[in-house]
């Protein structure tokens, strides 16, 4: 019973930890074209052992957003595969809010590649969805969207990020035109959700990818979904939902069959 209790107590704190008014959310980005894949560093200021790795991040991939500490934070971006006593190829401040939540992302071409810190929206009008847009496509230099028809974002320029944009709920027709490519996608945006959608380059044309920033109000971050156009490396599986099963176990052998469910909360330290 003994160690049945400190392990729910662990599984506790952990839930806790990732609940806590004190906390926010980061989530990298590589939407660099014709740069190659790196290996990107997250650490709390002051602090030489990074919060998080991600080895290997190749164009197009956008991470799931991390859970943090508030505070002050440095992101390292070094060439995949790099020691990691390295200088990094870039560097970039971010101040973690309370609540807030970002995209660190690497923008423009590999001869002006820039880490730019963008604030995400977590919240949406009511009755709306928000949906802002990045243009990550090298090939066309600017891109015009159009949403259910209706035109949205004009002449969103390579490496530029829109605004967020309050839109009526629906599924239609996202439709994004270069000069010289053009691409269709039915998406799906319903009221409180808040989106970022990526044009990137892909092996035969522009690409779209729809993240979901925020499920609505009550709905913390979502992070990314695969863009199959590169992918960081998995985290190191945590103990806790092993834990987790054992303290269940024990509880259940010594109270003769009443049942208690666990519902752990965790997240990696790294990735690799």
């Amino acid at each position: 019973m003994a160690a049945a209790a400190l392990l729910l107590g662990i599984t506790r704190v952990a839930s806790a930890s990732t609940t806590s008014s004190n906390t926010g959310y980061v989530r990298l980005a590589h939407l660099s074209p014709n740069t190659p894949a790196v290996d990107v560093y997250l650490y709390s200021f002051g602090d030489p052992s990074a919060e998080l790795v991600l080895h290997h991040v190749s164009y197009g991939t956008v991470s799931p957003y991390e859970a943090l500490a508030a505070g002050e934070y440095t992101v390292a971006m070094r060439a995949a595969g790099a020691a990691a006593s390295t200088k990094p190829v870039l560097s970039a401040s971010l101040t973690v809010a309370p609540g807030g939540a970002y995209t660190v992302a690497g923008l423009g071409p590999e001869s002006g590649l820039r880490l730019e810190v963008l604030q995400d929206q977590l919240t949406a009008q009511p009755g709306k969805a928000s949906v802002r847009f990045i243009q990550a496509s090298l090939k066309q230099h600017a891109v015009t969207v159009t949403w259910d028809g209706k035109p949205t974002v004009t002449n969103l320029a390579f490496g530029s990020v829109s605004s967020y944009q309050a839109v009526s709920p629906a599924t239609a027709t996202l439709h994004v035109a270069g000069e010289s490519d053009s691409v269709s996608s039915t998406i799906t945006l319903t009221a409180g959700t808040v989106h970022t959608v990526v044009v990137l380059d892909g092996p035969k044309g522009l690409v779209l990818d729809d993240l979901l920033d925020a499920a609505g109000s009550d709905g913390v971050p979502e992070g990314a979904a695969a863009t199959g156009l590169g992918g960081t490396a998995p985290r190191v599986p945590s103990p806790l939902p092993w834990l987790s099963l054992i303290a269940a176990g024990l509880l259940l052998t010594m109270v003769g069959g009443l049942g208690v469910r666990l519902v752990p909360r965790h997240r990696g330290r790294h990735a690799r």
